[in-house]
């Protein structure tokens, strides 16, 4: 309509030459030295550096430059040849610092040498590291173990996350959060529910024997670009790919391969989604309600659609589900779903007529709150037609952070059931505790209580990260103890405990020299394969440690005299911390050392791949969901739902610059993305500032201000933004109801003009 405001876009495919482009300017912005680019070479290869990313697949035959445009832009970032050192911190006070925008922050450089927090000064002082071990161990030793989290980001390796998991436990507690709290802890108890297993079920082969793909609530794109390769493979040799978004993502309509010379010159893009379907936020329920609907109708007509056999020997509550889907109208799906009939029946057509299919899906599923039925509604679907445990199908989450399904497979969990304690107890001869642990949102809700005292964290920006900051701010400055093992300076730095540390640590892709020579590391993809990582570019300081060697350094202070405690030992050689994880957990890792190299990592195994199903029935289990929109919201005058994003040059809270190319946005990340009609409706204009209000959970006001209005192509009743900046937004107490991971993309906002 002639009134309407123009939607911004992207009218190009993603790769190609934006990709390169892309690179480039976050090369220049960072000053990465020359020698990063032999590392970009080695990315993700059998013998090289494993992206410290995302946590997609290595292939065993990787192409030529096996990186995509956000995994350049991390190892650029890490590679920088900017540099934070004490003299920063002369000039800079923390108070003033808090007010830095997250960029401007981190684009200061590498941290160079340990900081010890001065109050007197409010400034971040030279330290040397002996000094902090030992400041850090008596603290520790003079809190109660209970009252201290130890925090992960996700990046950090399977060795020093295995020994921070067994640090924490000899300590005496299991508050061993990370960042899948954050993000994909539904899927942990979601997936483990109905199938028996945390993890996805795929493998990377099994996407070069789909027919189809049903893709839900993730942006590959931005997030996760490698995936487009195998995606463009998949459409050119006939699969069809349903995307399920809000937002109508560049990297799952068109793609350019930048490797591909004859397609970044005169060929035409590859068209990745069959069909897009543009779901409400929330409404992935009431489509894949649809969807099965659709299935169950075309088994009736023809016969021979469900896959009869599988369902009688591997399933249970398939009745019960066949109930759920009579009784549902399909007036109700459409309501909720925001999706017409005709949609979803023909994603239905498809879904039946595809012999194997997976389905791939993110945040936009688990970081609601009912992520877990939305979760339990795409296994149901696959169930129908036997569609886990098979070649060419299966249910696959897409992990962020590099190693974060890795880190919870060797032990950062706070759940102690999920750990073999008893293994721990033969080969470390110490009582682990029994007392569950603190989730991210445990943690927080204890530190608004006044009964956390102690932080440590290995990686990460978690004050940054997480909802309620105008609540977590200023308590987090209460906290007897912080520690941060960091590459750069970011916002939780700024919020210093009474007494606060910053270690400095290498990076993945630089040296790691200790006692027996050069160290490698390894990690965890999406997958559930193992990868060896060996860092070969100079560290950015001759002061840095390893996160290792942190742990361990930490953990000699913090901990009385065991002798088969040798953290010296397994300092010098990370050899010998693979054979703890080899006795820890046997079947998983058998052979570790002989097998970490090998070409696609080793496999560790998944009992459902198997169709082994370690439910309480026994067997894969359908469920009724009990609402047709995760997100928990009714109806109410004047209410709208965000969903918060990340952008092009943007990794979770690392801000590379301020292009968001691929949804052709430029600029502030203070914006607001709006339905054209419901501006009109609402007579807001496009830049006009507005003040976003939390519509829930009243106990206070939360609001961000001063957001300028951008006409975009979303769902009506729908609104977007960016993460972090929109947080504040979220109540603490607005989660998934099984995993308490926070419902970020379902906010219930109301708008108010300036």
């Amino acid at each position: 309509m002639d009134d309407l405001a123009k939607p911004h876009r992207y009218n190009h495919a993603t790769g190609g030459w934006g990709s390169l482009e892309g690179i480039a300017r976050v090369e220049a912005a960072s000053k990465a030295n020359p020698a990063a680019f032999q590392t970009l070479a080695e990315q993700n290869k059998p013998g090289g550096y494993m992206c410290s990313s995302c946590a997609w697949a290595k292939p065993p035959n990787p192409h030529v430059a096996e990186f995509c445009e956000n995994g350049a832009k991390a190892t650029l970032w890490d590679l920088t040849g900017e540099r934070c050192t004490p003299q920063f911190f002369d000039e800079h006070s923390v108070s003033e610092l808090i007010h830095w925008e997250d960029h401007d922050l981190e684009k200061a450089g590498r941290l160079t040498e340990p900081l010890r927090y001065d109050a007197a000064s409010d400034r971040y002082v030279r330290a040397t590291w002996q000094d902090a071990f030992l400041a850090i161990g008596e603290k520790l030793k003079r809190l109660t173990p209970r009252s201290v989290t130890f925090y992960a980001s996700g990046k950090a390796a399977l060795e020093p996350s295995y020994l921070y998991a067994v640090f924490a436990r000899m300590y005496g507690h299991n508050n061993l959060p990370d960042s899948s709290n954050m993000c994909h802890e539904t899927t942990s108890v979601g997936l483990k529910k109905v199938i028996g297993s945390p993890v996805g079920t795929c493998t990377f082969d099994d996407l070069a024997h789909c027919d189809a793909i049903f893709y839900f609530g993730q942006n590959p794109g931005t997030n996760s670009p490698r995936i487009l390769h195998p995606l463009k493979d998949a459409v050119e040799r006939g699969c069809k790919i349903i995307a399920f978004n809000p937002l109508r993502e560049r990297g799952l309509m068109e793609f350019v391969d930048p490797q591909n010379p004859w397609q970044m010159t005169a060929g035409k893009p590859t068209k990745i989604a069959h069909q897009y379907v543009q779901v409400r936020p929330g409404g992935d329920i009431a489509a894949l309600m649809g969807v099965c609907k659709r299935v169950l109708e075309l088994d009736s007509q023809e016969g021979n659609i469900l896959d009869t056999a599988f369902l009688a020997a591997h399933c249970h509550g398939l009745d019960d589900f066949r109930a759920k889907l009579a009784e549902t109208s399909w007036t109700e799906i459409e309501q909720h779903s925001g999706v017409k009939r005709a949609e979803l029946e023909q994603a239905g057509d498809v879904y039946s007529a595809a012999k194997n299919v997976i389905g791939i899906y993110g945040m936009g599923l688990t970081q609601q709150v009912h992520g877990s039925q939305a979760i339990g509604m795409l296994v149901n679907l696959l169930l129908l037609r036997g569609n886990i445990g098979r070649q060419g199908a299966g249910c696959q989450p897409i992990r962020g952070h590099s190693n974060v399904q890795g880190q919870r497979t060797v032990g950062i969990s706070e759940k102690p059931e999920l750990v073999p304690m008893d293994k721990l107890k033969e080969i470390f001869g110490f009582e682990p505790p029994v007392e569950k642990g603190h989730t991210t949102v445990e943690f927080l809700e204890a530190l608004l209580r006044g009964e956390a005292k102690g932080f440590v964290g290995l990686g990460g920006n978690l004050a940054r990260a997480v909802p309620d900051q105008s609540l977590i701010s200023p308590a987090w400055r209460e906290l007897e103890l912080t520690v941060h093992v960091a590459t750069r300076l970011n916002r939780t730095h700024c919020l210093p405990g009474k007494e606060a540390w910053l270690l400095p640590c290498l990076v993945r892709a630089e040296e790691d020299i200790q006692d027996s020579g050069p160290q490698t590391v390894t990690v965890e993809d999406s997958f559930s394969h193992i990868y060896g990582s060996i860092g070969r570019r100079r560290p950015a300081s001759p002061h840095l440690k390893s996160e290792l060697a942190i742990v361990a350094g930490i953990a000699k202070s913090a901990l009385p005299f065991n002798p088969l405690w040798r953290w010296d030992d397994w300092t010098a050689d990370y050899a010998k911390v693979r054979k703890l994880i080899e006795r820890t957990y046997p079947d998983q890792f058998r052979d570790m050392e002989a097998r970490m190299n090998e070409p696609g990592g080793f496999y560790r195994g998944n009992p459902a791949h198997d169709r082994v199903w370690k439910t309480e029935s026994g067997k894969a289990q359908f469920t009724v969901p009990t609402v047709l929109n995760s997100n928990g919201l009714d109806e109410r005058a004047g209410r709208y739902t965000l969903v918060t994003l990340r952008s092009n040059d943007q990794f979770n809270t690392t801000i590379y610059g301020h292009s968001d190319r691929l949804r052709g946005l430029n600029g502030s990340r203070m914006i607001v993305l709006m339905n054209p009609e419901d501006m009109r409706d609402t007579g807001l204009i496009e830049d006009q500032p507005v003040t976003l209000v939390t519509d829930c959970q009243e106990d206070i006001r939360r609001e961000v201000r001063s957001l300028a209005v951008t006409p975009y192509d979303l769902p009506r009743g729908s609104l977007a933004g960016y993460f972090p900046e929109l947080n504040p937004l979220i109540p603490l107490g607005h989660h998934d109801v099984l995993s308490k991971t926070p419902a970020a993309k379902g906010i219930p906002v109301r708008i108010e003009a300036n």
